[in-house]
Protein backbone atom coordinates (compact mmCIF):
# COMPACT_ATOMS: atom_id res chain seq x y z
CA UNK A 1 0.00 0.00 0.00
CA UNK A 2 1.24 3.55 -0.80
CA UNK A 3 1.89 6.88 1.54
CA UNK A 4 -0.71 7.75 0.13
CA UNK A 5 -3.55 4.97 0.60
CA UNK A 6 -2.38 4.89 4.20
CA UNK A 7 -2.86 8.82 4.23
CA UNK A 8 -6.47 8.23 3.13
CA UNK A 9 -7.12 6.01 5.87
CA UNK A 10 -6.24 8.01 8.23
CA UNK A 11 -8.05 10.62 6.71
CA UNK A 12 -11.26 8.38 6.85
CA UNK A 13 -11.04 7.58 10.42
CA UNK A 14 -9.96 10.79 11.50
CA UNK A 15 -13.25 12.13 10.04
CA UNK A 16 -15.34 9.03 11.49
CA UNK A 17 -13.61 9.81 15.14
CA UNK A 18 -14.14 13.98 14.72
CA UNK A 19 -18.08 13.69 13.58
CA UNK A 20 -18.88 10.63 16.12
CA UNK A 21 -17.44 13.52 18.61
CA UNK A 22 -19.71 16.11 16.79
CA UNK A 23 -22.69 13.70 17.03
CA UNK A 24 -22.25 12.59 21.22
CA UNK A 25 -22.26 16.65 21.20
CA UNK A 26 -25.98 16.72 19.42
CA UNK A 27 -27.32 14.15 20.65
CA UNK A 28 -26.36 15.30 24.38
CA UNK A 29 -29.90 14.50 26.54
CA UNK A 30 -31.08 12.60 24.66
CA UNK A 31 -31.73 8.72 25.52
CA UNK A 32 -31.37 5.56 24.22
CA UNK A 33 -35.03 5.03 24.98
CA UNK A 34 -36.04 7.80 22.66
CA UNK A 35 -34.53 6.57 20.02
CA UNK A 36 -35.85 2.97 20.31
CA UNK A 37 -39.22 4.53 20.94
CA UNK A 38 -38.87 6.40 17.71
CA UNK A 39 -37.75 3.24 15.93
CA UNK A 40 -40.93 1.02 17.31
CA UNK A 41 -43.08 3.36 16.41
CA UNK A 42 -42.44 3.39 12.47
CA UNK A 43 -45.44 1.68 11.28
CA UNK A 44 -45.42 -1.50 9.35
CA UNK A 45 -46.98 0.08 6.08
CA UNK A 46 -44.08 2.71 6.28
CA UNK A 47 -41.41 -0.21 6.68
CA UNK A 48 -42.89 -1.52 4.04
CA UNK A 49 -42.56 1.51 1.30
CA UNK A 50 -39.10 1.57 3.09
CA UNK A 51 -38.28 -1.71 1.40
CA UNK A 52 -39.56 -0.83 -1.67
CA UNK A 53 -37.60 1.99 -1.85
CA UNK A 54 -34.39 -0.02 -1.04
CA UNK A 55 -35.42 -2.13 -3.98
CA UNK A 56 -35.80 0.85 -6.32
CA UNK A 57 -32.24 1.61 -5.69
CA UNK A 58 -30.75 -0.92 -5.38
CA UNK A 59 -32.24 -2.27 -9.04
CA UNK A 60 -31.39 1.26 -10.44
CA UNK A 61 -27.24 0.94 -9.34
CA UNK A 62 -27.77 -2.54 -11.10
CA UNK A 63 -28.89 -0.34 -14.24
CA UNK A 64 -25.66 1.85 -13.95
CA UNK A 65 -23.90 -1.40 -14.53
CA UNK A 66 -26.22 -2.53 -17.74
CA UNK A 67 -25.64 1.09 -18.86
CA UNK A 68 -21.74 1.28 -18.41
CA UNK A 69 -21.21 -2.12 -19.81
CA UNK A 70 -23.41 -1.17 -22.90
CA UNK A 71 -21.17 2.03 -23.56
CA UNK A 72 -18.05 -0.20 -23.36
CA UNK A 73 -20.16 -2.28 -25.96
CA UNK A 74 -20.40 -5.74 -24.23
CA UNK A 75 -23.76 -7.58 -23.33
CA UNK A 76 -24.50 -9.41 -20.35
CA UNK A 77 -27.37 -11.02 -18.80
CA UNK A 78 -29.62 -8.74 -16.36
CA UNK A 79 -29.38 -11.67 -13.86
CA UNK A 80 -25.44 -11.86 -13.79
CA UNK A 81 -24.86 -8.14 -13.71
CA UNK A 82 -27.45 -7.70 -10.58
CA UNK A 83 -26.41 -10.25 -8.18
CA UNK A 84 -22.88 -8.13 -9.34
CA UNK A 85 -24.22 -5.11 -8.76
CA UNK A 86 -25.37 -5.27 -5.37
CA UNK A 87 -22.92 -7.15 -4.19
CA UNK A 88 -20.42 -4.49 -5.11
CA UNK A 89 -22.45 -1.57 -4.16
CA UNK A 90 -23.48 -3.60 -0.66
CA UNK A 91 -19.86 -4.12 -0.03
CA UNK A 92 -18.26 -1.00 -0.89
CA UNK A 93 -20.65 1.23 0.49
CA UNK A 94 -20.11 -0.06 3.98
CA UNK A 95 -16.55 -0.42 3.29
CA UNK A 96 -15.54 2.69 2.22
CA UNK A 97 -12.81 3.07 -0.75
CA UNK A 98 -16.05 2.89 -3.28
CA UNK A 99 -13.54 2.72 -6.27
CA UNK A 100 -10.95 0.15 -4.71
CA UNK A 101 -13.47 -2.58 -3.19
CA UNK A 102 -15.65 -1.44 -6.22
CA UNK A 103 -13.08 -2.55 -8.97
CA UNK A 104 -11.69 -5.42 -7.12
CA UNK A 105 -15.44 -7.19 -6.50
CA UNK A 106 -16.25 -6.32 -10.40
CA UNK A 107 -13.07 -7.36 -12.02
CA UNK A 108 -13.23 -11.19 -10.18
CA UNK A 109 -17.32 -11.45 -11.50
CA UNK A 110 -16.82 -9.86 -14.81
CA UNK A 111 -13.54 -11.46 -15.72
CA UNK A 112 -14.92 -14.37 -16.39
CA UNK A 113 -17.79 -12.74 -19.16
CA UNK A 114 -14.43 -11.62 -20.63
CA UNK A 115 -13.29 -8.07 -19.31
CA UNK A 116 -9.76 -7.12 -18.98
CA UNK A 117 -8.40 -4.85 -16.27
CA UNK A 118 -8.84 -2.22 -18.33
CA UNK A 119 -12.60 -2.33 -19.34
CA UNK A 120 -13.21 -3.22 -15.69
CA UNK A 121 -11.95 0.10 -14.41
CA UNK A 122 -13.60 1.79 -16.97
CA UNK A 123 -17.22 0.60 -16.05
CA UNK A 124 -16.24 1.53 -12.42
CA UNK A 125 -15.10 5.15 -13.47
CA UNK A 126 -18.75 5.03 -15.47
CA UNK A 127 -20.80 3.94 -12.55
CA UNK A 128 -18.99 6.58 -10.09
CA UNK A 129 -19.77 9.41 -12.83
CA UNK A 130 -23.23 8.34 -13.22
CA UNK A 131 -23.70 8.17 -9.51
CA UNK A 132 -22.21 12.39 -9.75
CA UNK A 133 -24.64 13.32 -12.55
CA UNK A 134 -27.17 12.53 -10.54
CA UNK A 135 -25.94 14.37 -7.83
CA UNK A 136 -25.22 17.32 -9.96
CA UNK A 137 -28.39 16.73 -12.05
CA UNK A 138 -30.66 16.85 -8.62
CA UNK A 139 -29.11 19.38 -6.34
CA UNK A 140 -28.88 21.80 -9.30
CA UNK A 141 -32.85 21.65 -9.55
CA UNK A 142 -33.46 21.82 -5.67
CA UNK A 143 -30.80 24.74 -5.21
CA UNK A 144 -31.95 26.77 -8.35
CA UNK A 145 -36.02 26.08 -7.37
CA UNK A 146 -36.11 25.88 -3.59
CA UNK A 147 -32.24 27.95 -2.67
CA UNK A 148 -34.13 28.30 0.79
CA UNK A 149 -32.75 24.53 1.54
CA UNK A 150 -29.48 26.03 2.76
CA UNK A 151 -31.27 26.94 5.36
CA UNK A 152 -31.19 23.76 7.23
CA UNK A 153 -27.45 24.39 7.86
CA UNK A 154 -26.75 27.61 8.02
CA UNK A 155 -27.78 31.37 6.69
CA UNK A 156 -26.20 31.36 3.26
CA UNK A 157 -27.23 33.32 0.72
CA UNK A 158 -30.37 32.26 -1.63
CA UNK A 159 -28.78 33.97 -4.23
CA UNK A 160 -25.65 31.97 -3.84
CA UNK A 161 -27.49 28.86 -3.27
CA UNK A 162 -29.25 29.29 -6.51
CA UNK A 163 -25.72 30.46 -8.39
CA UNK A 164 -24.11 27.00 -7.31
CA UNK A 165 -27.54 25.36 -8.71
CA UNK A 166 -27.21 26.61 -11.81
CA UNK A 167 -23.75 25.59 -12.15
CA UNK A 168 -24.62 22.16 -11.30
CA UNK A 169 -26.77 22.45 -13.81
CA UNK A 170 -24.98 23.97 -16.57
CA UNK A 171 -22.07 21.34 -16.10
CA UNK A 172 -24.74 18.65 -16.66
CA UNK A 173 -25.70 20.63 -19.63
CA UNK A 174 -22.49 20.63 -20.74
CA UNK A 175 -22.00 16.67 -20.64
CA UNK A 176 -24.91 16.08 -22.38
CA UNK A 177 -24.00 18.44 -25.40
CA UNK A 178 -20.65 16.88 -25.25
CA UNK A 179 -22.89 13.86 -26.03
CA UNK A 180 -25.43 15.08 -28.24
CA UNK A 181 -22.47 16.83 -30.35
CA UNK A 182 -19.73 13.99 -30.32
CA UNK A 183 -17.15 16.42 -28.57
CA UNK A 184 -13.69 14.89 -28.51
CA UNK A 185 -12.55 12.44 -25.23
CA UNK A 186 -11.59 15.12 -22.78
CA UNK A 187 -8.80 13.85 -19.70
CA UNK A 188 -9.46 14.97 -16.18
CA UNK A 189 -6.40 14.04 -14.04
CA UNK A 190 -5.18 10.90 -16.17
CA UNK A 191 -8.76 9.86 -16.82
CA UNK A 192 -9.90 9.90 -20.26
CA UNK A 193 -14.04 11.05 -20.34
CA UNK A 194 -15.48 9.57 -23.30
CA UNK A 195 -18.96 11.10 -23.91
CA UNK A 196 -21.66 8.29 -24.43
CA UNK A 197 -23.57 7.78 -27.49
CA UNK A 198 -26.97 9.85 -26.56
CA UNK A 199 -28.74 6.42 -25.77
CA UNK A 200 -26.61 6.04 -23.09
CA UNK A 201 -26.83 9.71 -22.03
CA UNK A 202 -30.90 9.68 -21.70
CA UNK A 203 -30.72 6.35 -19.42
CA UNK A 204 -27.78 8.24 -17.37
CA UNK A 205 -30.11 10.65 -16.82
CA UNK A 206 -32.78 8.45 -15.69
CA UNK A 207 -30.68 5.75 -13.68
CA UNK A 208 -29.27 8.11 -11.48
CA UNK A 209 -32.07 10.36 -10.16
CA UNK A 210 -34.02 6.97 -9.36
CA UNK A 211 -31.20 5.37 -7.42
CA UNK A 212 -30.98 8.70 -5.33
CA UNK A 213 -34.57 9.28 -4.79
CA UNK A 214 -35.35 5.69 -4.26
CA UNK A 215 -32.18 5.97 -1.17
CA UNK A 216 -33.36 9.36 0.28
CA UNK A 217 -37.20 7.48 0.16
CA UNK A 218 -35.71 4.87 2.86
CA UNK A 219 -35.71 8.10 5.25
CA UNK A 220 -38.28 9.75 4.29
CA UNK A 221 -41.21 7.10 4.85
CA UNK A 222 -39.00 6.09 7.95
CA UNK A 223 -40.03 9.60 9.49
CA UNK A 224 -42.85 10.09 11.41
CA UNK A 225 -45.53 12.01 9.56
CA UNK A 226 -46.21 14.34 12.17
CA UNK A 227 -43.65 17.41 11.57
CA UNK A 228 -42.37 15.33 8.23
CA UNK A 229 -40.90 18.45 6.14
CA UNK A 230 -41.61 17.08 2.91
CA UNK A 231 -39.97 14.32 0.48
CA UNK A 232 -38.09 17.53 -1.43
CA UNK A 233 -36.95 18.59 1.62
CA UNK A 234 -35.60 15.30 2.93
CA UNK A 235 -34.02 14.69 -0.47
CA UNK A 236 -32.11 17.90 -0.59
CA UNK A 237 -31.19 17.42 3.25
CA UNK A 238 -29.84 13.35 1.82
CA UNK A 239 -27.99 14.89 -0.90
CA UNK A 240 -26.07 17.48 1.04
CA UNK A 241 -25.28 14.89 3.70
CA UNK A 242 -24.39 11.87 1.36
CA UNK A 243 -22.24 13.87 -0.57
CA UNK A 244 -20.24 15.04 2.70
CA UNK A 245 -20.19 11.67 3.75
CA UNK A 246 -18.75 10.32 0.23
CA UNK A 247 -15.94 12.69 0.56
CA UNK A 248 -14.80 12.46 4.47
CA UNK A 249 -13.65 8.85 3.20
CA UNK A 250 -15.30 7.60 6.43
CA UNK A 251 -16.00 3.82 5.87
CA UNK A 252 -19.82 3.83 5.63
CA UNK A 253 -19.79 7.35 6.35
CA UNK A 254 -20.54 6.26 9.87
CA UNK A 255 -21.08 9.67 12.13
CA UNK A 256 -20.98 11.88 8.90
CA UNK A 257 -23.78 11.78 7.46
CA UNK A 258 -25.94 11.24 10.75
CA UNK A 259 -24.69 14.47 12.05
CA UNK A 260 -25.03 16.05 8.95
CA UNK A 261 -28.47 14.95 8.43
CA UNK A 262 -29.64 15.81 12.05
CA UNK A 263 -28.33 19.02 11.47
CA UNK A 264 -30.07 19.71 8.31
CA UNK A 265 -33.62 18.41 10.01
CA UNK A 266 -34.28 20.56 12.97
CA UNK A 267 -37.90 20.56 12.77
CA UNK A 268 -38.55 16.63 13.32
CA UNK A 269 -37.59 15.27 16.89
CA UNK A 270 -34.00 14.34 16.78
CA UNK A 271 -35.04 10.94 18.34
CA UNK A 272 -37.66 10.35 14.94
CA UNK A 273 -34.37 11.52 12.51
CA UNK A 274 -31.82 9.20 14.30
CA UNK A 275 -34.52 5.96 14.25
CA UNK A 276 -35.23 6.43 10.42
CA UNK A 277 -31.48 6.72 9.72
CA UNK A 278 -31.04 3.35 11.87
CA UNK A 279 -33.79 2.09 9.66
CA UNK A 280 -31.75 3.39 6.40
CA UNK A 281 -28.76 1.93 7.31
CA UNK A 282 -30.45 -1.22 8.26
CA UNK A 283 -32.05 -1.84 5.20
CA UNK A 284 -29.53 -0.03 2.84
CA UNK A 285 -26.52 -1.21 3.85
CA UNK A 286 -26.49 -3.77 6.82
CA UNK A 287 -28.85 -6.07 5.19
CA UNK A 288 -27.67 -6.55 1.81
CA UNK A 289 -24.14 -6.56 3.38
CA UNK A 290 -24.87 -9.65 4.56
CA UNK A 291 -26.30 -10.95 1.63
CA UNK A 292 -23.19 -9.47 -0.65
CA UNK A 293 -21.06 -11.47 2.20
CA UNK A 294 -22.81 -14.92 0.80
CA UNK A 295 -22.62 -14.28 -2.76
CA UNK A 296 -18.99 -13.53 -2.57
CA UNK A 297 -18.32 -16.74 -0.59
CA UNK A 298 -20.60 -18.65 -2.87
CA UNK A 299 -18.93 -17.04 -6.08
CA UNK A 300 -15.30 -17.98 -4.95
CA UNK A 301 -16.44 -21.55 -4.15
CA UNK A 302 -17.50 -22.21 -7.07
CA UNK A 303 -14.52 -20.83 -8.61
CA UNK A 304 -12.36 -23.27 -6.33
CA UNK A 305 -14.18 -25.88 -7.40
CA UNK A 306 -13.10 -24.93 -11.05
CA UNK A 307 -9.85 -24.66 -9.99
CA UNK A 308 -9.34 -28.00 -8.30
CA UNK A 309 -11.34 -29.59 -11.08
CA UNK A 310 -8.89 -28.37 -13.49
CA UNK A 311 -5.92 -29.93 -11.75
CA UNK A 312 -7.45 -33.25 -10.68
Amino acid sequence: MRARDYAWTVVGFSAVAFSLWLLVKELRGLSLDQVVAGFSAIPLHRWLLAFCSTIVAYAALAWYDRIGLAHLGHKLPWGFISIVSFTTYALSHNIGASILSGAVVRYRAYSTKGLNAREVGLLVAFCSFTFILGELLLGGLILTFDPEIVDRWSQFPHWAARLAGLVMLWAVGLYALGSLRHFPAMTIGGFELVYPRPKILVRQFLAAPIEIIGAAGIIYFTLPAAGNPGFVAVLGVFLGSFAVALASYAPGGIGVLEFCFLKGMPDVPAADVLAALIAFRLLYLLIPLAFAVVAVFQFERGRLGEILRLHL
